[in-house]
């Protein structure tokens, strides 16, 4: 079941792409907990798991891997990407060791 929907915008000379991000309700796998993400890139759409040994543990973990991908992506890296308006920065947690790579408000409050 879809929880969360989230968009990015990718700026390209024919015009912005939205890049949309959903997030699925955690669900037991395996003996722990699974937290289904799937992030709309223009080459096609990743899809992963964060896993926990509960659902909330899942859920961030999820959301931290939303943010490694991203921060390490090259439309990052190019500048290309945004997701507000004036505000530099995503949203998403992320990990302590990518922590370098922060902008904006991600880097103040995150």
């Amino acid at each position: 079941m879809l929880i969360l929907a989230h968009t990015l915008y990718l700026n390209r000379p024919e015009g912005e792409i939205p890049i949309e991000i959903r997030i699925y309700k955690p669900a037991p796998k395996d003996g722990c907990w699974a937290c289904m993400f799937e992030i709309d890139w223009p080459e096609g759409t990743k899809t992963m798991s964060g896993a926990g040994l509960d659902a909330l543990q899942a859920l961030v973990i999820s959301l931290q891997m939303i943010g490694i991908q991203i921060y390490t992506s090259t439309y990052h890296h190019d500048g290309a990407l945004r997701a507000y308006d004036n505000e530099e920065g995503y949203g998403f947690p992320i990990a302590r060791n990518v922590r370098d790579l922060l902008v904006g408000a991600d880097k103040i409050y995150l």
